[in-house]
């Protein structure tokens, strides 16, 4: 059982533990490693009261990056977050509740389809919105309702089989695949609907169909409603909306890091880790030369394919496992327009640029994959007369990325603006931000939950189960589904760490 909320031990100086057992080492400073990491001292003190972070590179937060300079404030990697509880609590927890910004949960989103802009479905408009036609509308409500589709196979199915076969062939290509591609940068040809989208796959399987499914989990939420809120976390959300902190992303994870103090260390690359003792010995470079740390349990947050060689020697199966996962390259570039370069029937009647953003159906003619209205989102991101964009390009269908210079990029984003949403005759986009991740995005494609169940008995098999998987690959890529699996993870090692420590008794 979890322990209440305590402060820093006066006794958790890692300085004095190194030559003692932690309960549990996370490895990786990421978001996915810091929540797990601030859970296990808010939440599971009791069972792992010692606890350390390392990290390889020189600041904590992994692809959550925020810039500032010259009035602008941009993200180059996650660019928000689904404001759910778990990410709410995570924001209490380190202390920066207060720092929320939401979205507007009116501003519309848009698909680039037949040479224009045309705004997704958001409630009573769901009849009458022009993305899709009328016949494709009926499809897909008939699909829906188990009217018109085929029933569930046995094999896996890919989010492109699975859309098809329930809603159509309109929905999936005017809507699902640009999603696909703004939030995974993946091919959903190739994507397990399963793995990817499990809560929408969750629902047929319930219900025999999508409507069923939602008939039949409200009538489980009636029968076993969820336990009441937690009253300390701020009030939920009106709408679908997103959310950031007054001054981006990199809030979170700094908060958290300075709440843990000296149980995270920077600059600390992980080298080896191996059984010791009835837990595991973990050898590090660092600036003081190498290090030792001995732990009963081990959470490693890093990617799968960092996480491999670590492995390998002890678990070759589950090393190979964990180097399969795909991980495509994407690009982040920020761009800044006047308001004025925005096409006029763009602009509201106060001259701003209204709405979330775009996505961008491959069949369009399109390169990039969407666009984030990031001056529309939240404030203090752009000076006044500007208006600050955020493209991702790249992607499981356009791997040349990272073969392509800053100034080519750039001018594909901003050629591509011109079709949708710049007036083509509008002054040269200015470059604020450019960042290339060559390794960006995890593909949850189908055979992703067989392969990682894979790597888990592998390391089990091996005599390895005090050596967890965690982070986005295991999640889910977005930045809520990472904090909230955080919470989950932390439960997971700290019972670990529990069972470990009462066999040394």
């Amino acid at each position: 059982m979890g322990a209440g909320r305590r402060g820093p031990d006066p006794g958790s100086n890692l300085a004095s533990s190194l030559h003692q057992f932690l309960d549990v080492v996370v490895v990786g400073a990421g978001i996915s490693g810091l929540v797990t990491a601030q859970a296990l001292l808010t939440e599971h003190a009791a069972e792992a009261p010692r606890v350390a972070v390392t990290e390889a590179r020189d600041s904590v937060g992994g692809n959550i990056t925020t810039r500032a300079g010259n009035g602008f404030r941009w993200e180059e990697g996650p660019n928000s977050f689904q404001p759910n509880d778990a990410m709410l609590k995570a924001a209490v927890d380190a202390g920066v509740a207060g720092d929320l910004v939401l979205g507007d949960p009116t501003a519309p989103r848009f698909v680039f389809w037949g040479g224009r802009l045309r705004p997704t479905p958001s409630g009573p408009d769901a009849v009458t919105f022009d993305l899709m036609t009328i016949p494709g509308k009926l499809r897909a409500g008939l699909g829906a309702l188990g009217l018109w589709k085929a029933p569930m196979p046995e094999q896996e199915e890919s989010v492109e089989q699975f859309v098809r076969r329930n809603l159509g062939a309109e929905v999936f290509e005017r809507l699902i695949e640009p999603f696909c591609s703004g939030v995974y940068a993946g091919d959903p040809a190739k994507l397990s609907m399963k793995a990817a989208f499990g809560k929408v796959y969750d629902l047929e399987v319930k219900g025999g169909s999508i409507v069923g499914g939602v008939l039949a989990l409200l009538r489980e939420r009636k029968t076993n409603p969820p336990p009441p809120r937690d009253p300390s976390l701020p009030p939920k959300p009106a709408g679908q909306t997103v959310g950031s902190f007054r001054e981006g992303l990199a809030t979170l994870p700094a908060a958290i890091a300075a709440k843990l103090g000296d149980r995270v260390r920077l600059q600390w690359s992980l080298e080896g880790v191996a059984p010791v003792d009835g837990g595991y010995a973990l050898t590090y470079a660092t600036p003081d030369g190498p290090r030792t740390l001995k732990a009963r349990a081990v959470a490693l947050t890093l990617p799968a394919h960092a996480a491999a060689p670590l492995v390998a020697a002890a678990a070759p199966a589950a090393a190979t496992a964990l180097a399969s996962f795909d991980y495509p390259p994407v690009a982040a570039v920020t761009l800044a327009y006047p308001e004025t370069s925005i096409r006029a029937d763009r602009r509201a009647p106060d001259g701003t640029l209204p709405g979330f953003g775009q996505l961008h159906p491959r069949s369009q003619g399109i390169t990039t994959l969407g666009t984030i209205y990031s001056s529309s989102l939240f404030p203090g991101r752009a000076p006044a007369g500007m208006v600050e964009v955020l493209c991702y390009i790249g992607g499981a269908t356009n791997r040349g990325i990272v073969d392509q210079g800053d100034d080519a990029i750039v001018a594909q984003c901003d050629a591509d603006l011109r079709a949708m949403l710049v007036s083509p005759d509008a002054p040269p986009a200015r470059k604020i931000g450019v960042r290339v991740w060559p390794r960006a995005i995890p593909q949850f494609n189908v055979g992703h939950g067989a392969t990682l169940d894979a790597a888990r008995g592998a390391l089990d098999g091996a005599g390895w189960g005090g050596v967890r998987l965690g982070g986005n690959y295991v999640a889910g890529v977005a930045l809520g589904k990472c904090v909230e699996y955080g919470f989950t993870f932390a439960a997971e090692v700290a019972a670990v760490a529990a069972a470990a420590r009462a066999r040394a008794v």
